[in-house]
């Protein structure tokens, strides 16, 4: 069964962040509406209001950007200026959070004067849409993913994303430091924070506690001064959930491999070992080896079934065999007849 974690509420970006943080790769500048500003963005896809011009805005959404490009500049310009202001009117009208102006075309008055009445910021762009679009969409992707904080480890092991989790003094950060001492790379100890980009889960540090790791008896240490700028990183996408769990006498445990589990995290399914913590295991050499045949599962080979496809075929070879055997004994045995003369 898989596990779940509960998500946090979703961000928002402020039109300003795009002008602040955003600004030098997007290349943007206030044209106007300086007073809306704070109006916010919730949802990273853009939108081009082609048909929005046209009159129609039924599928205008709220909370996105909206990109005021070449083909929409140039349909803008052919329409008289009493039709224009209509439209450029009726739209304003919609919630739109921002405009995007691209090409570093000139916005139409009509425009500048609607987002000035109404606070409603119009920005310009030298870039093409095409390219501003990709950048904005890769901002705001990062910015408004969804995100939650879980008490686990992240480690890169063998490039694969590893989140070591399990209850609080199981061992989670002497196994990492095992793995860091081997030569694997820390990502985040005690707190990792994960963002949901598409499908894909990318787990980083709390910038608090970034390269440092607490150990009981030692306190806290930071792995960047004691190993090395390659013993961390800033972040690594997940790709395998380890479970350190106490070791019960009468539990039964998967031995085979067979049985697939998962966990999941903000609506995306991890693979998910369970490994039991006993004295005198290596927890460290056993999560390389789970990192490595995740590697293999990921590269479609599977030992645990091959292995019982193998002891399928076996019986399956065997089984016959011996019924071919019996058949030919049971003939050898049996009285032969005779012919008439």
């Amino acid at each position: 069964m898989a596990r779940r974690a509960r998500p946090a509420p979703g961000p928002s970006v402020a039109v300003r962040e795009l002008l602040q943080q955003g600004g030098e790769g997007l290349s943007l500048r206030l044209v106007a509406g300086r007073a809306g500003l704070d109006r916010t963005l919730h949802l990273s896809r853009v939108q081009r209001p082609g048909l929005a011009l046209t009159g129609f805005t039924d599928y205008l959404r709220y909370g996105r950007v909206q990109i005021i490009g070449g083909s929409e500049v140039t349909y803008l310009r052919t329409l008289a200026p009493r039709r224009r202001a209509s439209i450029l009117s009726r739209l304003a009208r919609t919630h739109v959070s921002c405009f995007v102006v691209t090409k570093g075309l000139a916005p139409p008055p009509e425009l500048r004067a609607e987002a000035e009445a109404r606070g409603i910021p119009v920005l310009a762009t030298p870039l093409e849409s095409t390219r501003f679009i990709k950048q904005l969409t890769a901002f705001l992707d990062e910015r408004l993913a969804e995100r939650i904080h879980l008490h686990s480890v992240l480690m890169d092991v063998f490039g694969l994303g590893v989140l070591i989790v399990g209850e609080s003094g199981i061992g989670k950060s002497e196994c990492a430091l095992d793995l860091i001492d081997r030569g694997h790379r820390l990502v985040s100890d005690d707190v990792v924070e994960i963002k949901r980009m598409s499908d894909a889960l990318v787990g980083a540090s709390p910038d608090l506690t970034r390269y440092h790791m607490e150990l009981r008896g030692l306190g806290v240490i930071n792995i960047k001064d004691l190993y090395g700028v390659s013993s961390v990183r800033m972040s690594k996408k997940v790709e395998l959930v380890v479970s350190l769990e106490r070791w019960e006498a009468g539990r039964e445990y998967d031995r085979l491999g067979l049985r697939a589990e998962h966990y999941g995290v903000l609506g995306v399914e991890l693979p998910l070992v369970r490994m039991p913590v006993a004295p005198g295991r290596n927890i460290a050499i056993l999560v390389e080896v789970a990192a490595r045949n995740q590697l293999l599962k990921a590269r479609g080979y599977d030992a645990a079934r091959r292995f019982a496809e193998q002891v399928d075929e076996m019986i399956g070879t065997e089984g016959a065999g011996g019924h071919v055997r019996k058949v030919a004994v049971a003939r050898r045995r049996a009285p032969r007849k005779r012919g008439h003369a």
